[in-house]
């Protein structure tokens, strides 16, 4: 199957399925001389691993083992090799759903361009592949922060409850990531009432990379605003992403869209950090629109793999909401994109 590298220079290849025995990541062209270690990963996995309050059941310790490209705790500039085992795998839940396809889901879709479909929970086609890019990104991050950017993701609607305020010391201290602390009980309440009616609810995710410098990305084909987009609508849940002011600039004056410069920079951001496809040296600022989880129990209409008409309830161990273990997956989309393009040689004005 094509398409599972990403990046050209930071290039990442995930592999493994929801039900195998293992997932995992190579990544190839890591600068040498970075500090890096396990518990270095797995401080960001741990944020998107499975058995929180409001996550699914599925008891995933998602242990990452280190199996190459490193030595004596410094990256090698050779191939780094991770490993997450699968360790609560229960394949006899999906048995009832073989035949049939749910609605939603890759199933249909990946049986029609393969041929061929694992039906445990989705295969490759399942959100259970992200814990690699999440272990992949926590490796960019590593390097990024020797360039001085930072990247953080963080909850701003759950459910139709948003975020009105922002506290960057919040964001961790909360199960949604939310950094509006007001807002976090609605979205318990939230989650438990979907949840209690055999549903699910989607939301939208807000990244944000500071200490940018100016110039990252290509003009026309390659801006950064198309490879950051790319990167995040390659997440199975999201459905939308925008910058900036996104689809708000559309009803806009182009008096109250274009960020006045000053001697200190841009007096306002809302161009979201880039212009005319590069980064301008702003906040870069992106939304994802996550979809709702299409596992439900409320009874759907669908077919069988002969065709014939039928209903399913999909049972078994769900999220609710894509949020918030999405959270650290839009963080580490981002984080490889920002740091392969770091790595791109790219013209310097004699000034910069």
């Amino acid at each position: 199957m094509a398409g599972n590298t990403f990046g050209r220079i930071f290039c990442v290849t995930t592999w493994g399925e929801s039900h195998g025995p293992a997932l995992g990541a190579v990544i190839d062209g890591c600068p040498p001389g970075i500090a890096l270690m396990e518990q270095d990963i797995q401080s960001d996995l741990d944020r998107r691993k499975p058995g929180g309050r409001f996550t699914s059941p599925r008891r995933e310790a998602d242990r990452v083992e280190i199996l190459s490209g490193v030595f004596e705790g410094i990256t090698t500039g050779t191939p780094i090799s991770l490993i997450i085992y699968n360790r609560d795998v229960r394949s006899k839940d999906y048995g009832a759903l073989a035949k049939l396809y749910r609605p939603g889901h890759a199933d249909r879709t990946y049986e029609q361009k393969y041929g061929v479909r694992d039906w445990r929970g989705g295969g490759r086609s399942s959100a259970r592949e992200t814990a690699a890019r999440v272990a992949a990104g926590a490796v960019a991050r590593k390097f990024l922060r020797q360039c001085g950017i930072a990247v953080q993701a963080y909850t701003k609607v759950l459910g139709g409850v948003r975020a009105r305020r922002h506290e960057w010391d919040e964001i961790n201290r909360n199960a949604f990531y939310c950094a509006d602390p007001e807002c976090v009980p609605a979205m318990e309440a939230r989650i438990r009432e979907v949840k209690e009616a055999g549903d699910s609810i989607g939301g939208i995710v807000e990244v944000c990379v500071r200490g940018c410098p100016p110039g990252l990305g290509e003009p026309v084909f390659d801006k950064i605003d198309a490879q950051l987009a790319g990167a995040l609508m390659s997440i199975g849940a999201v459905k939308g992403v925008e910058i900036g002011d996104g689809f708000v600039s559309a009803g806009m004056l182009g008096s109250e869209h274009n960020d006045p410069i000053t001697a200190q920079g841009y007096a306002s951001n809302h161009a979201g950090g880039t212009l005319g496809g590069l980064s301008n040296g702003s906040d870069i600022i992106i939304r994802v629109a996550v979809k709702p989880i299409p596992s439900i129990s409320i009874p759907q209409q669908t077919v069988t793999t002969y065709g014939e008409s039928a209903t399913v309830a999909v049972k078994g161990r769900h999220d609710v909401c894509a949020i918030p273990r999405i959270v650290p997956v839009c963080e580490a989309m981002v984080l490889l994109v920002v740091a392969d393009l770091m790595l791109h040689p790219f013209p310097r004005s004699v000034e910069s």
